[in-house]
Order: C-alpha cells, then sequence, then structure tokens
C-alpha cells in the first residue's frame, strides 16, 4: 500500500481531496495547514509551486490539481467512484468532474471579493454582480441534470464530490432555494459522514464566516 499524504486547508479546494480519501476509504496521512505563510514555506513550495492546496504525495510523487487527483485516485484503487474507458457513463463523468471548476472559477472571483479584498473601496460591485449571475447559470445547468435524478450519474461517484463542493462555495453567494432539484442533492451530500468530516475545521480557521454574502456586504 502506497504511504499518502494529503496537504489542506479548511474549506479550500482540497475538501474534494480530503472528501474523497474519505469515501474510499483508505489510510493516508491529514496535513492540515492555514492560509499563509506555512504555504509559502520553501519546505512547501518545493511540493506545491504556487502555493496552494490541495497538494497529494502519493507513489513518491506530487499532485496538485484537483481533477488529476480524482481521476488518478478512482483509478488506482479501482473505485466504482470512478469511470473506466468503456464505460457508458465516462463521457458524462469527465464532463463533470471538469465542470466542477466551470462552477469554481466563479466562486472563486466572489470569494476574493468578498473575502480577500479588504477594503470596500478596493471592491467592485459589478464584478460581484456580474459573477453571482454566472454563478448562477452555472447552478441552472446542475439543477437541470438533477431533475428526476438523486446523482449527477446513475449513482453516486466521484463526480459528485467534485461538484459538491463547488457547490458548497457556491451557497455562499447565490441562494441555492431557486433550485429544487440542485437543493434537494446538496441535502443528500451533507448527509454523507465523508462530506460532514471533510468540513470538519480541527481548530483552523475559516474561509466563509458568514453563512450568504451580500453584494455588497
Amino acid at each position: 500500500m502506497s504511504e499518502i499524504v494529503l496537504h489542506h486547508c479548511h474549506q479550500a479546494r482540497s475538501v474534494r481531496s480530503l472528501w474523497l480519501l474519505y469515501e474510499l476509504d483508505v489510510p493516508f496521512t491529514l496535513v492540515m495547514h492555514d492560509f499563509g505563510k506555512e504555504l509559502r514555506s520553501e519546505a512547501y513550495l518545493a511540493k506545491h509551486p504556487l502555493g496552494r492546496v490541495p497538494c497529494l504525495e502519493i507513489d513518491g510523487r506530487v499532485l496538485f490539481e484537483t481533477g488529476a487527483i480524482t481521476e488518478y485516485l478512482c483509478e488506482k484503487f479501482e473505485s466504482s467512484l470512478g469511470r473506466k474507458a468503456g464505460d457508458p457513463e465516462r463521457m458524462e463523468w469527465l464532463q463533470w468532474l471538469h465542470y466542477a471548476e466551470t462552477v469554481a472559477v466563479h466562486g472563486a472571483s466572489l470569494t476574493q471579493q468578498h473575502i480577500v479584498i479588504f477594503e470596500d473601496k478596493d471592491r467592485s460591485p459589478m464584478v460581484m454582480k456580474l459573477e453571482a449571475r454566472r454563478l448562477e447559470k452555472a447552478l441552472e445547468v446542475l439543477d437541470a441534470q438533477l431533475q428526476g435524478r438523486k446523482y449527477l450519474l446513475s449513482d453516486f461517484s466521484a463526480v459528485d464530490v467534485s461538484v459538491g463542493y463547488s457547490v458548497f462555495v457556491a451557497q455562499h453567494f447565490v441562494g441555492l432555494g431557486q433550485f429544487k432539484a440542485l437543493s434537494g442533492w446538496m441535502a443528500r451530500l451533507r448527509d454523507r459522514g465523508a462530506f460532514a468530516k471533510a468540513l470538519l475545521s480541527n481548530g483552523k480557521t475559516s474561509i466563509y464566516q458568514r453563512e450568504f454574502y451580500g453584494i455588497l456586504n
């Protein structure tokens, strides 16, 4: 069995990798960081040149893109959470795996505007409105896919993990109440013990300290 080490920050994109590891139920070592100097140390930058998370050490090598981590882990452990080449759902699985970043990019922009930028004078209400609307449109696509379904594919898979984290972030900027199918799906994801475990802070600072961030707040 390979030694696996995951570097993670509370509520960051690395939630995807942590949640997936819990779902796979494989042994690994979790190293939690706070945002800031820890991630910019020479030792950490030698692992992840951008000083971000996730950073997965596995098989004597390092992966730091969440989509790549998801594919690699599912293939390595031959998990039913993935979809192998030739599987009828392989194409859809790949599409939703990467759609997770389509959603996340707007959530990241809004996180920057609301949380990373401290001064109101430096924030852009126009960017906030545009990104919130783009995020809303991205969620509409997910809501349509989930009509009459419990999960994005025929059953729970790693794409629910990847997209689930993106929607976890999105809900801080766009109300999910307007999306009934999407809201039901998120409720099912919240009931998963692995998701709840992946969101534990272990004493680290939360990125999202409010339940919702208004356009001008």
